[in-house]
């Protein structure tokens, strides 16, 4: 009776624990229908650097808290290969202190970020959430992996080239801007963009591309002086980890011609000969007028010169040598011994006869007599 019992007993047990496996079967079935990841296929990783798979889930269930589920990464070919797992014991010994989860599980985001990248970290990686649920005291979890959609690494030995966008030329003296872009897939560390230019005008973006990439944007402006020309303008990328990328180009400065060599002398020479001609202008109408007075005044002078010589000529009177070759022979004529009384001779008289035309004193020698007592 008790081994009849005893069975049944056993037999009840494992009709009640196949009837609870069907049924969690067919809740987990029905549950994995409403579960669904959308996580990037193929992602480029720098070797030493770091990457960020983008990763997201939904449900029907509504909105659940982060304390209720469990987000795992794990290596497709094993479940138990885990990548990442709350529990640091249960991770690969080669992933540890390397993967964490950047986004929320609340919020339905389950973003992988791996650090340290070595060449070997290919995988292909797949997620699996677990849902903590409570019944009767007893908690139970449902676990959903999504190995259909997994991340697969493209391993980059070096870091990528930044892109250089710029103005063929520059202008002396004008502002000249240029951009030097990055792309890589680690936003939560950023690669850092130089200039071997002292700039404070410099801005930096960063934005999204979609599918796990990122672009990182510096855009430098400055004026360029005709020193800089021929200059190499340099743009390094250092990258998480310590990788450098730079790109360098040649700047040619389009130099503003300066006249300044040619203006100066033009107008100091235009100066110099204005005011020479107004000299010269001022000098000649001044001496014009010297000239003109000094004719007007020869002229005159040159009309008494002309009478006086037609008079002379015309035998007007003796001139003034034969007057004196006249009073000399008169005194030669008197006997020796004789003496001239000058105190009771007669006075000598001058006659003056004016010039009707001029006005000007003009001493008649025909009319000078000189009369001596003897």
């Amino acid at each position: 009776m008790f081994n009849s019992t005893q069975l049944s007993t056993k037999e009840n047990m494992s009709l009640v624990g196949s009837l609870f496996s069907v049924r969690a079967t067919i809740c987990s079935s029905v549950s994995s229908a409403e579960w669904k990841a959308n996580i990037v296929k193929s992602i480029d990783a720098l070797v030493t650097s770091c990457v960020v798979v983008p990763c997201s889930f939904s449900h029907t269930g509504g909105n659940l808290a982060t304390s209720r589920l469990r987000g795992i990464w794990h290596e497709k070919d094993g479940t138990k290969r885990n990548i990442f797992h709350e529990d640091p014991t249960l991770i690969k010994d080669s992933f540890k202190g390397r993967t964490k989860l950047v986004g929320e599980l609340g919020q339905k985001n389950c973003t992988l970020e791996i650090t340290e990248v070595k060449d070997h970290d290919n995988g292909p990686f797949c997620f699996r959430v677990e849902l903590v649920r409570t019944e009767n005291n007893d908690p139970t979890k449902d676990k959903f992996s999504f190995v259909d959609n997994c991340v697969e690494l493209k391993m980059l030995p070096e870091p990528p080239k930044p892109t250089v966008i710029k103005p063929k030329t520059a202008t002396q003296g004008e502002p000249y801007t240029v951009t030097c872009s990055v792309t890589h897939t680690c936003p939560t560390h950023v690669p850092k963009l130089t200039w071997n230019l002292d700039s404070t005008n410099i801005i930096v973006h960063h934005k999204d591309v979609k599918q796990g990439n990122w672009e990182t944007q510096s855009i430098l402006t400055f004026i360029p002086e005709e020193k800089d020309d021929n200059r190499e303008i340099t743009c390094t990328a250092e990258f998480n980890g310590g990788r450098t990328s730079p790109e360098t180009f040649t700047l040619h400065v389009k130099r503003v011609e300066n006249y300044n060599h040619v203006i100066i002398p033009s107008v100091v020479g235009i100066g110099t000969t204005v005011a020479f001609v107004l000299v010269c202008i001022f000098m000649t109408k001044k001496y014009k007028k010297r000239i003109e007075e000094l004719q007007s005044r020869d002229g005159s002078m040159w009309n008494r010169l002309s009478r006086m010589s037609r008079r002379i000529r015309s035998g007007a009177g003796p001139s003034r040598s034969d007057q004196r070759r006249s009073i000399w022979s008169r005194f030669s004529r008197r006997p020796k011994g004789d003496i001239v009384d000058f105190g009771h001779s007669q006075p000598k008289s001058y006659n003056y006869k004016e010039d009707p035309d001029e006005g000007d004193d003009y001493i008649n020698t025909a009319d000078l007599n000189i009369y001596g007592n003897i």
